[in-house]
């Protein structure tokens, strides 16, 4: 069959356009279809590797493994992750390209859509069905002229959109109404459907409201779609949907505290933390003290590691760190984190802010030099003690060294990481031990934790998949087909009148 692709824009951020792609992506792949996902513009410091060696957000990677596919960079062809002074990292094509502010990235993006379509035709080139999400509202008119993320993208690749609005936020249907309203007329019309997402309640008392915004928009009513509460068991994107904490330890379990400062990065790594029964995990954000009965306090990834160490010292963490120690508590650095624990992190050609050359926190015995080319490459390995097996990947910038005690060993012989005399203190540059289950059950053993069971990734299937039959259950997908319509990359040039 021809390609088709639809893509779907929201009245504002965070009102489930990425959930509603990857669901879409498996009901259609379990149809039959060739599916990809794609993002024309994402900002989050949230990334995935790709199997092509380059960066994407973590949505298009979740909204890839949907569609059961390898993630690649052409889902998501731009890549803005927020640092400090500088501005934003910009990644295109899954490789860092610069930063810029966000007055200077409004001149870049123009340039930028050439990109953007390359990699949607490569991307169409293999499907059947590309499903594009957009980014933040479609209703920022004030950036319409240079935009490649919504508007601008889908009349330049010829695509339809279908607009999605959250009722659970309230006022949902001015929230589409008035997109309708502020919309210059030609992208109005570029619409074809909307989706009311996140409801509570009885459906037939919203039947009116799905029938007035029909009337005042002209668009096709395609669903209105229920609260999905195993959605919080799927990894977040946004930093500001991290779970809510928990303010009673529960019998049992072991306290985790995970360490939000302002630029965290990667805390997707503790997702399957979430999940298992046998812990309490909380993310502590700036003010919020280190609970005196934590068990293991983590360092996460950072996007601005000098700037972050700042922060945590502004806050008052390196004290409860110490305290924290004192009292016989682990602490764990990963990534930026990992730098932060150690004496020195140099930034000398300013790749994450002013260059500077700061103090660490002094637990780890080594030192850090930012440089700017970054390691991107998925890794496996054992820890040194114990041997345990891991899978993950590396994202980062910078060389560290003056490990004594490396804390892994990766198969192509390199070590990783460090590890003090007590055993207390550990950090190391690989993502994702905690969503494999034998590093994770390892790490809770050791911290007096029940015995886990939890099978982490055939979880997260299981979830895809109960989410696709959610939304199948309450969209018309058959209309959704309907609408989605060959793009013009790839449709056919009609010939010149004789």
């Amino acid at each position: 069959m021809a390609v088709r692709a639809l893509m779907f824009q929201g009245t504002g951020s965070d009102v489930g356009k990425s959930l509603l792609v990857a669901a879409l992506a498996r009901a259609f792949t379990r149809r039959g279809l060739r599916v990809r996902p794609f993002k024309p513009q994402n900002m989050s410091n949230n990334a995935a590797v790709t199997a092509d060696g380059g960066e994407i957000g973590r949505a298009q990677a979740l909204q890839a493994r949907a569609a059961r596919v390898p993630p690649s960079v052409h889902m998501n062809p731009v890549l803005l992750k927020p640092q400090s002074e500088v501005g934003a990292q910009v990644v295109v094509q899954g490789r860092v390209v610069g930063n810029a502010r966000a007055r200077d990235y409004q001149k870049m993006k123009p340039g930028l859509l050439g990109a953007v379509l390359e990699s949607f035709g490569r991307l169409a080139a293999e499907a059947d069905l590309v499903l594009v999400e957009g980014a933040g509202s479609a209703s920022e008119v004030n950036l319409r002229a240079a935009d490649i993320a919504n508007m601008g993208f889908a009349r330049a690749a010829g695509v339809p959109v279908v607009l999605i609005g959250d009722i659970d936020r309230g006022g949902v249907i001015a929230s589409l109404v008035g997109t309708h309203a502020v919309l210059p007329p030609e992208d109005a019309a570029h619409i074809v459907g909307f989706v009311v997402n996140r409801f509570r309640g009885d459906p037939t008392l919203f039947a009116d409201g799905m029938r007035l915004i029909s009337e005042r928009t002209g668009w096709q009513a395609i669903g209105l779609v229920p609260w999905f509460e195993a959605a919080q068991r799927l990894p977040a994107e946004d930093a500001l949907g991290l779970a809510g904490q928990p303010t009673q330890r529960r019998d049992g379990a072991v306290r985790i505290a995970v360490l939000a400062y302002p630029r965290i990065a990667n805390f997707d790594d503790f997702d399957p933390l979430r999940l298992e029964p046998g812990v309490d995990l909380r993310f502590l954000r700036p003010g919020e003290p280190i609970p005196g009965d934590a068990d293991l306090v983590v360092l996460p990834g950072s996007k601005a590691t000098i700037a972050d160490l700042a922060a945590l010292r502004a806050t008052g963490w390196d004290i409860d760190l110490a305290a924290h120690l004192r009292r016989g508590g682990r602490v764990l650095g990963i990534c930026g984190g990992y730098q932060m624990l150690g004496r020195q992190i140099a930034d000398p050609d300013g790749i994450e802010g002013p260059p500077a050359s700061v103090a660490g926190l002094a637990l780890l015995e080594v030192d850090t030099v930012l440089a700017s080319d970054k390691r991107l490459v998925e890794v496996v390995g054992e820890t040194l003690e114990g041997g345990v097996l891991f899978s993950g990947y590396e994202m980062h910038v910078g060389r560290t060294t003056g490990a004594a005690r490396p804390l892994l060993q990766f198969d192509d012989g390199r070590t990783d990481g460090a590890v003090n005399a007590q055993c207390t203190v550990a950090g190391c540059y690989v993502h994702g031990l905690f969503a494999d289950d034998r590093q994770r059950r390892h790490w809770l053993e050791c911290l007096g934790a029940p015995v886990s069971t939890l099978d982490y990734e055939a979880d997260v299937e299981a979830t895809l998949d109960s989410l696709a039959d959610h939304v199948e259950a309450h969209l018309d997908c058959d209309a959704l087909l309907t609408l989605a319509r060959a793009p013009l990359l790839t449709r056919p040039r009609r010939a010149p009148a004789a």
